[in-house]
């Protein structure tokens, strides 16, 4: 007894010890089981079978793809198109409506003749003395909107010159022969990059458009020295010439713009 009096806390001390011991171990093994009780369970999920996905449904996709790789043709100068190609209804003698699509009567018309349009330039005449020598350029547009036949225009030698409505020119760089009376004149016209030359029996010309003359069977009609930019009337439709050629005309419908081209069938 006197040894527990004298010696009780140094035996707490041990059995508190002994406690811990005994905790730190158990802990030891509750952790290790721990550990193996969450591989375990870990390799479970991992390692379960699964179902694979089912493969998307891309059908639609595919056929819109497909769909966009074909270009779509949009044919604008059926009749059946009646936005770009309007019914055209006419009334007949005895008061009937009728429908005549635009189009129908342009398909009869004939070309009958087409003619050359020149750009002509001619020496005239010559005045002046052998120091300031004038000479009389003699330009014909026949091609131009407004035809004013043959015009007459005085320059010196360098001297620069407009003429015609598009205020094109033209200037005389070279005199051959004798100033008074030349064997050629050399002449730099603004729209040609190489100049040209002429004599007084040797003009220069050049084509700078066409004329044609137009035939409308269904009433008999003839419409003639017709240019570009000039208006026809066939069938109670308006048309505008937009180009002639030394084989065809093309034509534009006023209602819808529609273009037609109508071939020349030249007399053999």
């Amino acid at each position: 007894m006197q040894f527990l009096k004298k010696n009780y806390e140094k035996i707490l001390l041990g059995i508190v010890l002994l406690g811990l011991v005994g905790a730190a171990v158990f802990m030891l093994l509750v952790v290790g089981q721990e550990r193996q009780a969450q591989e375990e369970l870990r390799n479970r999920i991992i390692s379960r079978p699964f179902r694979p996905l089912e493969p998307p449904e891309l059908s639609f996709a595919s056929t819109v793809l497909r769909r966009g790789e074909l270009p779509v043709v949009v044919n604008f100068s059926d009749n059946t198109h009646r936005l770009f190609n309007p019914v055209r209804w006419q009334r007949t003698v005895d008061g009937r409506n009728i429908k005549n699509p635009v189009g129908a009567d342009i398909e009869r018309l004939q070309i009958t003749r087409i003619e050359p349009l020149y750009l002509r330039i001619s020496l005239g005449s010559i005045s002046g003395s052998e120091s300031s020598t004038r000479y009389a350029i003699v330009i014909e547009q026949q091609a131009a909107r407004r035809n004013r036949g043959p015009r007459s225009y005085y320059v010196s030698v360098g001297e620069k010159r407009e003429y015609g409505e598009d205020k094109d020119s033209f200037i005389v760089r070279e005199v051959k022969g004798t100033p008074s009376d030349p064997t050629e004149l050399v002449i730099e016209l603004s729209d040609l990059e190489k100049p040209i030359s002429i004599a007084r029996d040797r003009p220069y010309e050049r084509i700078d458009g066409y004329m044609a003359d137009l035939r409308y069977p269904p009433q008999n009609t003839l419409i003639r020295n017709r240019r570009v930019g000039d208006r026809v009337v066939i069938a109670n439709e308006e048309y505008s010439i937009v180009s002639i050629t030394e084989n065809e005309v093309g034509l534009s419908a006023k209602s819808n713009q529609k273009r037609w081209t109508i071939k020349y069938d030249r007399p053999s």
